[in-house]
């Protein structure tokens, strides 16, 4: 009797430790359920906000809704100022020759047909003796083809000899006009030149009145054939190169004003767009050549910052303090039509059931695109399938997105 009772009493301690284990179990799981429950709730409304009826009226929230209006477009873009091809020159020299002197530094100023440096090589005397002989072939068998020719009408001579005076012609007028083009393109004159004045110094002259940009002779430095001595810029007519997001092309048109200033300038300047990029850069952007008016004295690769005026379109628009900036991106407050009303019970802190005060008005914040901005307003692109109709707060933007910061640090 005994061993059934302890045997007995073994299977009920068994029995309860099974239903508290169960017990256990069941409130984990309830436990577990409700935290995740509470999670999916902070997550939905993360990007939300609500305010009191007192709150409501103290920040002056109006309501309203996105309207289609005229706004004049000024683009905001980067750029620089830039050189057309035309008014950059390179300067360079047909043969090579030690530089005797330069009296160039960057940032002289030069004026068309200027002597820029003076180079010396013996080649040059070769050059010109090789001309003078030639000229003077030309003209020995000029005057014996001219006899022979003569000859020829009183048949006197032979055929073949005529021919072969007219051969030695054509040859040396070949051989002398190379020579006077070679002579040329070293800058000495064929026409002055006689066996008295053959020198070993040719002389560079500036092809353009500018600006030298760069300098990359000095005396005494060998200067082989088609290395580039000097930079000269034309700064009269330089151009203000803009860069226009691939998304904002389409609005930038031929003739169009442009407005900008210089990093190291805060005096605004105007341009005119001459030419739009046929062509997406690598960085989603294109080019936008403009001319400047009175650009004397830019610097080339001077950094900017333009304003392009598109014109006037019809977009949806929004006051723009309706518009808020949140970590980089735009947003607007839309209000929520299912707002608690005042016979809703609310819990107090301390965990007790009490009556709200007053409706409790529920925002929630939607991401939108925004474009051009004008007198107030700024285009909007709001998301497609919702009804913003007087739904969307117009004032009061800064204050629910700050109560709603302060909601998540809490």
């Amino acid at each position: 009797m005994k061993k059934l009772f302890k045997i007995l009493s073994r299977l009920s301690y068994v029995a309860a430790l099974a239903v508290l284990l169960s017990s256990c179990g069941s409130k984990e799981k309830d436990g577990a359920g409700t935290e995740g429950a509470a999670d999916s709730t902070a997550t939905e409304e993360s990007n939300s906000v609500e305010l009191s009826q007192s709150q409501f009226k103290t920040v002056g929230v109006e309501l309203g809704s996105p309207e289609l209006r005229a706004l004049s477009g000024m683009l905001k873009v980067n750029g620089f100022i830039d050189v057309p091809p035309q008014n950059l020159v390179s300067i360079t020299t047909q043969m090579g020759g030690i530089v005797k002197s330069t009296p160039l530094l960057q940032g002289t100023k030069v004026s068309k047909g200027q002597v820029i440096a003076i180079l010396q090589n013996q080649e040059f005397v070769q050059m010109q003796q090789d001309y003078l002989e030639s000229k003077s072939q030309l003209e020995l068998s000029d005057s014996e083809y001219k006899r022979q020719q003569t000859l020829a009408q009183q048949n006197v001579n032979a055929q073949k000899t005529l021919q072969q005076a007219k051969a030695a012609y054509q040859g040396n007028l070949a051989r002398e006009n190379a020579l006077r083009q070679r002579l040329q393109l070293i800058n000495i004159s064929p026409s002055t030149l006689t066996a008295n004045n053959i020198r070993s110094q040719v002389n560079i002259y500036s092809p353009i009145s500018g600006y030298v940009t760069k300098v990359n002779v000095n005396t005494g430095k060998f200067v082989a054939p088609n290395d580039v001595m000097f930079e000269i810029v034309n700064s009269s007519n330089l151009h203000v190169e803009l860069n226009v997001f691939e998304k904002d092309a389409q609005m930038v048109k031929k003739g169009q004003k442009v407005l900008f200033t210089l990093t190291n300038d805060s005096t605004q300047r105007t341009a005119t767009v001459q030419l739009v990029g046929g062509e997406i850069n690598t960085d989603k952007t294109v080019t936008v050549h403009a001319i400047a008016q009175g650009s004397t004295g830019f610097i080339p690769g001077t950094y900017l910052k333009a304003l392009i005026e598109t014109g006037t379109m019809q977009v949806t628009a929004l006051p723009s303090a309706a518009v808020v900036d949140f970590e980089g991106k735009k947003y607007i407050f839309v209000k929520n039509t299912a707002d608690k009303k005042a016979n809703e019970p609310a819990k107090a802190e301390n965990g007790a059931t009490t009556a709200s005060s007053g409706t409790v008005h529920h925002f929630e914040m939607v991401e939108v695109t925004t474009g051009i901005s004008d007198g107030g307003y700024i285009e909007v692109t709001m998301p497609a399938g919702r009804d913003f109709a007087g739904k969307v707060v117009l004032k009061g933007t800064y204050d629910l997105l700050s109560k709603m910061k302060n909601s998540e640090e809490e």
